[in-house]
Parts: structure tokens; sequence; C-alpha cells
């Protein structure tokens, strides 16, 4: 398998497709919210990147659940092993993509996630916990990506559950195949990157966002659901519902996607201490240039001119 990860805006999506192309493969996204139905512009859903020279690439895991769900850690890594089989199946090459740390290394790890609600024991344990030791415990575990996780206890618990379960308590080995791998990651300057989300920010807004969170609200999602599901959703729906300015919801929402990719580096430079082999190409390469590096990995040996 391919894998492909990234800051966002770094250009996965293009990469991506244009790797399954090269190698005669299919993608399967790692992205945590582009999952749900409806959540197009603001997940960066791109759709028109796997179409490449008049031909569509197979893309999975996007647009399977409703929004309104709270998709998990436990039901991707189940997606993925159904789908990862399918493609092999077929005799095409598997190529992961996203920006969704924790997300890429449930599968990379080769461990089985059990359901969390078949722990009652320690989410009673949880339960004798104050709320402040309890996100205390959250913070340790993993970035807040959702301040949501931090509203109510219940979700709270679940949260912990879920990133306590990734860092390796109950897992059972030999429940998912041995995978063998190669990862590729996508990075810029940080300032480029900046100015990239900002632009790209920009040009989402102008490109019907703000429309697409007002359809949510209007299809009968609340503001509370759209904020669980971060970033734009959730600054978005405070925008409709009065609460900021246009001007304070564009500079809150900019502040937290440069910092979200910020977490994002810093999760996957993570990766690396931990043994993860990452290999990095420069973001301003020509895509001929980035598939040419992935080659040379990929394929070594061969006459690549």
């Amino acid at each position: 398998m391919i894998v492909i990860l990234g800051p966002t805006a770094s250009g996965k999506t293009s990469l991506a497709a244009r790797s399954a192309l090269e190698f005669d493969g299919e993608v399967i996204s790692a992205d945590s919210r582009q999952v749900y139905k409806g959540l197009d512009i603001g997940t960066g859903k791109d759709l028109g990147d796997y179409i490449i020279q008049g031909k569509k690439t197979p893309y999975h895991l996007i647009n399977i659940v409703e929004p309104g769900h709270e998709y998990n850690l436990f039901e991707f890594q189940q997606d993925f092993l159904k789908t990862y089989v399918e493609i092999l199946e077929r005799n095409k090459l598997p190529i992961l993509c996203g920006g969704s740390g924790l997300y890429i290394e449930a599968v990379l790890k080769g461990f089985h996630l059990p359901p969390v609600d078949n722990d009652p024991e320690f989410e009673n344990n949880l339960r004798l916990k104050t709320r402040d030791e309890l996100i205390k415990m959250l913070q340790n575990l993993r970035p807040l990506h959702n301040t949501t996780d931090i509203l109510d206890e219940e979700r709270l618990v679940k949260a912990i559950e879920i990133a306590t379960f990734s860092h390796g308590r109950n897992y059972s080995k030999g429940k998912l195949p041995e995978i063998e791998y190669k990862i590729f990651g996508i990075r810029f300057e940080r300032e480029v990157i900046r100015k990239r989300i900002t632009e790209r920010l920009e040009r989402r807004l102008q490109g019907g966002l703000i429309e697409e969170v007002q359809k949510l609200l209007d299809q009968g999602l609340t503001p509370d659901q759209l904020k669980f599901y971060g970033l734009e959703y959730k600054f978005i729906a405070m925008y409709h519902q009065q609460e900021i300015t246009f001007n304070e919801m564009f500079r809150l929402l900019n502040t937290a996607i440069h910092q979200y990719a910020k977490r994002q580096m810093t999760w996957f430079r993570k990766m690396e201490r931990s043994g993860f082999i990452i290999h990095w190409i420069d973001g301003e390469l020509e895509m001929e240039q980035k598939i040419k590096a992935i080659k040379k990995i990929v394929l070594p040996g061969e006459n690549l001119l």
C-alpha cells in the first residue's frame, strides 16, 4: 500500500489520484470528516481531482454516512479493512490518503480495535474522575481537534476511550493483515502552507461554503452537531447564529486551520519518532516530479527517465 499524508491544503488528494493512475490503484480516504454526506466544500473532498485525462480514479470512504452520526475510529478501521481487502481482490494497489494521523496509525500498526462500548469497567472508572481530570487525560492522549469533546461528560468519556484504545489499550494482535506500505508526506515551508490555507479558505467562502453550512442547518442539524465537525462547520455555524460577525468568523477560522495544520505536522513527526519512515516530498515540485519521487521508492532500480 502507498500512504500519502500531509497537513491540510498540501495537495494530498491530487497526488493520491495521480498515483492511483500511475500504479493502477484505488484511493482510500483517511479523513475523519469526508465520510459525511453533504460536508463537501468544508472538508475539501475535491472530487474533481479524481478525474484525470477523462478517467475517473476509484475512491472509497467518502460520503458513506449521514451527517449527525458521530463516526469514530473503530468504524473507520472496520470500513478500511473491508475496502482494503476488496481492492487487493481486484488486483489493484490500495493508496491511503489523508491528514488524520490517528486514522492512519490505526491501520498501519496492524492492531484490531474492539468497540469502545464493550468496556463498562473502564467507563465507570472514568466517571469517578472530575471533569478537569478527564480533560487533562484527553489532552495527554491526543490534541483536542474538536472542543465539543469536552462539552459534556458522556462525549468526554467516549473520546478518552477511543484515544486510549488508539494508544494500545485492549488491542488484540492478528485481527488485521500485515500491510506492506511506503509512506509519502507532502511538505511546505510554514509560511507557504499558511498562505495556501488562507487563500483556500477565501476560495471556499466565495465558492459556497457558507451556503453549504446553512443547508445543513436547514436539513435539521443543530449548531452543536455542526460544532462536532470542527473548524469550518463550527465557526460558520456560529456566524449563522449571529454569535460572531463575518470578519470575526474569517479571522477565528483562519487561525484555527493554521493551528490544525501545525498539530498535524506535530503528529507526523511523532510518527517518525516512533519508527515510521516518511519519505517527504517538496510540495513546490510539479506533479510529474512528485510522481517520479514516489516511483524511485516504490520501484527501485527501474529506469524512470
